[in-house]
Formats: structure tokens, sequence, C-alpha cells
């Protein structure tokens, strides 16, 4: 499938823009420094002055929708001890490293081990951004991203402002830019297609490799950081938008094959920021394309649908 420019999950919508998705996500590992909370002072957080943290900051920071997996790394070899002692302090008789990872952070007592912690967003495998919460409450969020029993289908939906690149000695050297995040959805792969509203006329055989296809195709097209228009439109739709795998559904039944996706401006005159997403379906047979198209508004933090999908015409 060619792509051209690239640019939430247990409850969609099929008649408006928004709703919005759920579940649980992301590992933890040994080597890296996180990002706790608003006006706290942690070798993790960065200064305050150095992220937005109010509205007035947010003008000036670009917005992230970025689809990966959230990892939790410890910072330092004091941090590892000290959940090491905390992991004596807990009923681990049993379980994994993974599971005893999950249950030490779990407690409420050891949360002061999630605030020493480096939150690391992966995408594609890479290292793309370092998490901290705005609110000192969602910090509850990062906890719901550590799952006992990872799994390669996991994935992490993060919301939010990306501010300045990491100083080298939050993160053992790791030098990625800072989001501050307004929400986190944590889930799996079979969680968001069980959430996709079924068309009438197509039976659950046929919708649900239509479904994955279509999300998988979308997971794996490249450069995707969810920091352009393009990129947190094409993401907004992936966990939002079951229009797009209704239309997929239809289209595979007719022998057409997605063959393309290009994202462009909107050429509607407005103050808003609004991309047109295309999507294109060729004949297995004849070789006949036919494209339909998507219009977002990802002005604010939050993109929203503008239009359903329609029949695409070039001009």
């Amino acid at each position: 499938m060619e792509v051209t420019n690239h640019p939430d999950p247990s409850e969609l919508q099929t008649t408006g823009p928004d709703t919005a998705p759920a579940a649980p996500s992301a590992p933890g590992q040994t080597g890296n420094s996180a990002s706790p909370q608003t006006g706290v002072g942690c070798r993790a957080c960065g200064s305050a002055a150095g992220l937005a943290a109010d509205d007035a900051g947010a003008t000036a920071a670009r917005y992230v929708y970025a689809l990966g997996k959230i990892e939790a790394r410890f910072p330092n070899l004091a941090a590892e001890k000290e959940f090491a002692q905390a992991s004596g302090r807990t009923d681990t008789a049993g379980k994994t490293d993974q599971e005893t990872f999950h249950a030490v952070l779990s407690e409420r007592d050891n949360r002061y081990l999630v605030r020493q912690l480096c939150w690391v967003l992966t995408i594609q495998g890479l290292e793309t951004y370092l998490l901290r919460p705005r609110d000192p409450a969602d910090i509850d969020l990062l906890v719901a991203a550590i799952r006992p029993a990872p799994s390669p289908n996991d994935v992490d939906v993060v919301i939010g402002w990306r501010g300045p690149i990491a100083a080298p000695e939050l993160c053992n050297g790791l030098m990625v830019p800072i989001v501050a995040f307004g929400q986190i959805y944590s889930f799996d792969r079979d969680a968001l297609i069980k959430a996709i509203p079924k068309p009438e006329k197509t039976s659950a055989e046929r919708f649900r490799p239509a479904a994955e296809e279509v999300f998988t195709r979308i997971m794996q097209m490249t450069d995707n950081a969810g920091a352009t228009s393009e990129h947190r439109a094409l993401n907004y739709l992936a966990m939002r938008y079951p229009g797009i795998y209704a239309t997929a559904a239809d289209e595979f039944v007719r022998d057409f094959s997605l063959t393309g996706v290009d994202v462009r401006p909107s050429p509607l005159t407005s103050a808003h920021d609004i991309v047109d997403v295309i999507f294109a379906y060729t004949n297995r047979n004849t070789d006949f394309t036919e494209k339909f198209c998507v219009r977002v508004d990802v002005t604010g933090e939050f993109p929203f649908l503008v239009t359903k999908m329609t029949p695409y015409y070039d001009r």
C-alpha cells in the first residue's frame, strides 16, 4: 500500500466525532528515567518552566496523538535497589518478573516509586517520547499502562503536548522530546476490534479480518510519531472512527483491495487545521480505483470528525 503523508478504544461510535477508548497496557524495564507530576521537583520531571503546564503554554507546544507502547524504566541504581526492597515487602511468590513489577507498582504505598521511574513511549520499537502527567492524579494512567502479561498486540494511545528535548541526566542519557500528557488509553488489538460496531450487512466472520487488516496497516505506517496534523488525524481515525473499518469490509466483499491512504490539507477556507484522509481501493480484476474521504479537524489537542466517510473524486 502506498501512503502519502501519514499523519481513542473500548467504545467507538458510528455517527459522531468523538468517543473514548480504554484498557490496560505496557511493561517495565531497567535503564532510564521518568516524568512525575506538575510542581513536584524531580529528576525525571524536568523543570516546570521547561514544559507548558497551562493553556497559555499549550499554544507554544505541539500537540501529540501517538500510538505506541509505554515502558517503565529505572533511572538509576538507587531507584532499582529501592524497588527491590519494596518487592521484599510484597507477596510475589510464584509471580514472573513482569507480574512482580506490576504488583509492586500497583500498591498505593509504593506510588512514590512510580514517580521515580522513567516512562518512555516507544513507537515501532524506537524510543520516541518521555511521558509526564500534566495533573498529578494522572499518574494512575501510567500505572494502568503496566501489564502483568505484556503482548505484542498491546497498544497505548498518548494524547498531550510535546515539549523540549529531555536533558541527558533525566533518563540515563535518553534525549527525546518530553510529552506532557492529558490522556492515555491502554488496550490490546483484540479489545479494539471487538469494540468496533459491525455493519448490519457484514457478518462477524468477514468484518473482523477486514478491521484487523486496516488497523495493522495503519500501525505499520512508518515515521508516525503522532506529532503532525497528518499523523494525528490518521491515528485518531484508527482509534475513534469505525467508518474506516466498515468501508474496508464492504470493499473487500466487492473484491477491492486497499491500495493507498493519502492525507491532504482540506481545500476548505477555514481558520481551523482540517485535513482530508483519502482511502483508495482498487478492484483486483479490473484495476478500477474507488476513493473515499473523511475530513478531520486537528486544530486542538483532541481531533474530531468534520464529515463522515464519503466517495471522493479527484479534481
